[in-house]
């Protein structure tokens, strides 16, 4: 399984945990929500269907609205399937959730990743996280080096794309820096409760506590640079 079929059978099983969905609803979903699927079309999603169904994740049903099942044999066509998640396959969404190999921070992975962040442990979220850190200043730090070298032999607009692609390294490793200090304050603030068992603090959640609207933003899936 390739990597871009690997990461889309994992955003398709994400969505599903929220809810059953149309084939069109999931290529919406994937569109809109996750701004990597951008240029996924039906003729990518549907044998990931189709294969997610094979190995159990997945079942098919008809369309379940009274009008849909009017509208079809009226209309002559078949009724819309909905595809909904098995036991199995909240299972191996699961499994898949809880790994923090180089996979989950590279940068078709990341985005996605991040994504379904909600549904993701904490301790996952901060290795991730910080793996995806890592994997950019050492990126950063290549940059730099070849700029050094290179910079006396590049015209002005070269030498200028290079200096945009390195900021957006470095915005996107900012960035990370305060999502990481957000999942840590938000760690910090488990209380022991009156058993001795630890509670969260009512000010961080599971979630973990995120940078507010108008702080740095996470890279720009339009942005090939930024990743």
């Amino acid at each position: 399984m390739s990597r871009r079929s690997g990461i889309l059978e994992f955003a398709v099983l994400g969505l599903l945990r929220e809810s059953p969905m149309h084939g069109y609803e999931l290529r919406k979903r994937l569109n809109t929500s996750l701004g990597v699927f951008r240029a996924f079309s039906y003729g990518t999603l549907y044998p990931c269907l189709k294969t997610l169904v094979a190995n159990g994740w997945l079942i098919e049903e008809p369309g379940n609205t009274p009008e849909e099942a009017l509208a079809a044999p009226l209309s002559g066509r078949r009724a819309k399937i909905v595809y909904r998640l098995t036991a199995e396959g909240k299972e191996h969404f699961e499994d898949l959730l809880s790994q923090t190999g180089p996979d989950a921070y590279e940068d078709e992975h990341f985005a996605a990743r991040f994504a379904f962040f909600g549904q993701t442990s904490r301790d996952v979220r901060m290795r991730v996280l910080e793996g995806r850190r890592s994997r950019l200043e050492e990126r950063l730090e290549k940059m730099r080096a070849s700029l050094a070298r290179t910079r006396e032999r590049l015209d002005d607009y070269t030498l200028e794309l290079q200096r945009h692609g390195m900021e957006s390294v470095e915005r996107e490793v900012r960035w990370l820096n305060e999502l990481i200090e957000s999942e840590r304050a938000g760690r910090d603030q488990q209380r022991p409760g009156p058993d001795g068992s630890a509670q969260q603090d009512s000010t961080s959640g599971e979630s973990g506590g995120l940078p507010r609207p108008g702080d740095n933003p996470g890279p720009d899936p339009s942005d090939d640079t930024a990743t």
